[in-house]
């Protein structure tokens, strides 16, 4: 009789892991996002000043365009990461409720 009962609290539910893996790659969506923000943004200011710019410096800029972003969606939550859990968390509890009693 539990198992009957387990069947049906499992399929009303998005399994946790589910849902933290969706947490985890929607706020890495968001930091790919800042990350073009970033781009975008530096790409507006004019290049020049008193040492040229090398293919180095490039990298660098680049590199650091992806850390700032990363360590911004992780601390700074502008909100497109928590709307696409709240939407994409719907989506998942929805096939969760459709799947098959035997499929796990």
């Amino acid at each position: 009789m539990t198992e009957i009962a387990g069947i049906g609290a499992r399929s009303a539910t998005v399994p946790r892991d589910e849902q933290a893996q969706l947490r985890r790659m929607a706020h890495e969506l968001e930091g790919v996002f800042l990350n073009q923000l970033f781009q975008a943004m530096r790409a507006t200011i004019p290049e020049g000043g008193v040492i040229a710019a090398s293919s180095g410096q490039d990298m660098f800029q680049a590199m650091l365009d992806e850390q700032l972003a990363t360590a911004a969606a992780e601390r700074w939550r502008s909100g497109l990461g928590e709307a696409l859990c709240r939407q994409l968390s719907r989506h998942l509890a929805a096939t969760a409720q459709v799947e098959p009693e035997g499929a796990s």
